[in-house]
């Protein structure tokens, strides 16, 4: 059976999806740091309906 083929998130490379790509589904560290450095400056969010620390914040 033939492995998957995935685009890289970051470049869009063409990446097979195997234990032989060790930064699946990136195609390079570098990518995979780049990524990384996305989540940490805040350009991505997970989105959520509710705040769960909201009550905490606003009780007295």
């Amino acid at each position: 059976m033939t492995a998957p083929v995935v685009k890289c998130p970051t470049c869009h490379k063409k990446v097979v999806w195997n234990t032989d790509s060790p930064y699946r589904p990136f195609c390079s560290k570098r990518c995979k740091l780049i990524d990384l450095g996305e989540w940490a400056q805040e350009k991505y969010t997970v989105s959520s309906e509710d705040d769960p620390f909201s009550d905490l914040l606003n009780s007295k």
